[in-house]
C-alpha cells in the first residue's frame, strides 16, 4: 500500500512542518494513497452547519453565498391593480375638470380685458353661484357634524370681512406691477397656472379645508389672478376678477368634492358643463384654442385610461427577502 506525504491539512490548510499530525484538528501526515478521500468530506471535522439567513453571525460560506432556497419567498406584481376601463374614465373626469376651470377663468380674464364683460356682473352672478353652492355644501356637512350651527356663523362673518379687505385692497392691487411688462405678467401667469395644474390636490375627499400640496395649487392660482388684475381697467374689474378667482380656486374645488361624493353621475354632469363653458367661451377669442382644448380633453379623458391599461402588463414589480422590514403596529 502506498503512501502519500501531505504537507497541507485539507482540513484547515495549516502548513504541518515537521509534525506527523496537525496540531489544530490532529490529521494524519501520512495518509494511505488508496484511502477513499470521499470519507474525508463525511468526517466530522470537516462538517458545515446549514447556511441561514442572518447576517449578525459568521459563518463558514461567502458573503455573497445564497442557497437554493432564496428566492423561494421572490413574489412578482403583488401590489399591481387590475383596472377597468370605464372606472379609470369616471376617476379622469377630476383632471378634466380642473382643466377647464383653468380654461373658463382665463376667458373671464380676457373678456373682462377686453370689457366683452361688466364687472359688476361677474361680481353678482359669483356671489349668487357661491350662496347657491355654499347651500348645497352647508347641508351636506350639517349632516356629518351637529356641531356646525356654531361654525355656520362664523363663516359668514369672515367671508364678509375676507371680500371688504379685497375690496379696500383693490386700488392697491392695481398699481403693484404698474413698471412691469405686460410679456413678464403672461409668461408667470402660465407657469404659475401649470404649477397650479401639477400641485392640485385631485385624489382627496377633503371638503372642509385646503391642505398641502393643494394649498401651493391654490396659492399659485391666486397670485396669477393677482398678476392678472394689474392689467385690468379699473378698480372694480381688479375685485371682480379677484373675488372670482377666490371662488374658483379656493372654493369651487371643495363643492366639486362634494358633487363627486353624491353620486358618479353628477360628477359626469358636472365635467360635461364645465367642457361646454369653457368651449363656448372661447370660440369668440380662438378658434384654434378651442380645437387644442378639446384634443386634450379628448385625450386625458378618453386615451389615458386605455393607455394606463394597457401599459399594466408591462410592470414588473419584485417583492422579496431582500425588502425592508416593515413595522406592523398595533393600537390598543
Amino acid at each position: 500500500m502506498s503512501e502519500i506525504n501531505i504537507n497541507f491539512c485539507p482540513f484547515d490548510g495549516y502548513f504541518l512542518g515537521d509534525e506527523d499530525k496537525c496540531s489544530f484538528c490532529g490529521f494524519d501526515r501520512i495518509f494511505a494513497a488508496n484511502k477513499n478521500w470521499g470519507s474525508l468530506t463525511n468526517s466530522p471535522t470537516n462538517k458545515r452547519e446549514p447556511w441561514r439567513k442572518l447576517l449578525w453571525i459568521k459563518q463558514d460560506y461567502p458573503d455573497n453565498y445564497v442557497d437554493s432556497t432564496f428566492l423561494e419567498e421572490l413574489e412578482k406584481n403583488v401590489n399591481v391593480r387590475a383596472y377597468d376601463y370605464w372606472a379609470v374614465l369616471k376617476e379622469s373626469c377630476v383632471i378634466s375638470q380642473h382643466i377647464s376651470s383653468i380654461v373658463i377663468f382665463i376667458a373671464v380674464f380676457i373678456y373682462l380685458y377686453l370689457d366683452m364683460l361688466s364687472a359688476q356682473n361677474l361680481i353678482i352672478s359669483g356671489t349668487v353661484f357661491t350662496i347657491i353652492g355654499y347651500i348645497f355644501w352647508d347641508k351636506s356637512i350639517s349632516k356629518t357634524d351637529p356641531s356646525y350651527e356654531y361654525k355656520r356663523w362664523k363663516t359668514a362673518k369672515g367671508a364678509v370681512l375676507f371680500f371688504a379687505t379685497l375690496l379696500c385692497l383693490s386700488p392697491i392691487l392695481k398699481t403693484l406691477t404698474k413698471d412691469t411688462s405686460s410679456d413678464t405678467i403672461w409668461a408667470l401667469t402660465v407657469i404659475l397656472f401649470l404649477a397650479n395644474m401639477l400641485f392640485h390636490d385631485y385624489g382627496s375627499e377633503n371638503r372642509t379645508n385646503i391642505k398641502f400640496p393643494g394649498s401651493v395649487s391654490t396659492n399659485a392660482a391666486i397670485f396669477s389672478s393677482v398678476l392678472l388684475a394689474f392689467r385690468l381697467p379699473s378698480n372694480s374689474h381688479v375685485f371682480g376678477l379677484m373675488s372670482f378667482a377666490i371662488e374658483w380656486f379656493a372654493l369651487f374645488p371643495i363643492f366639486r368634492r362634494y358633487i363627486k361624493s353624491l353620486s358618479v353621475e353628477f360628477n359626469i354632469a358636472l365635467t360635461c358643463l364645465l367642457f361646454m363653458l369653457a368651449t363656448v367661451l372661447f370660440l369668440n377669442i380662438s378658434k384654434t384654442i378651442v380645437i387644442l382644448y378639446i384634443l386634450g380633453i379628448t385625450f386625458i379623458t378618453f386615451v389615458c385610461p386605455f393607455w394606463l391599461i394597457w401599459i399594466q402588463k408591462y410592470k414588473n414589480e419584485i417583492h422579496g427577502p431582500w425588502d425592508e422590514a416593515r413595522p406592523k403596529i398595533t393600537t390598543y
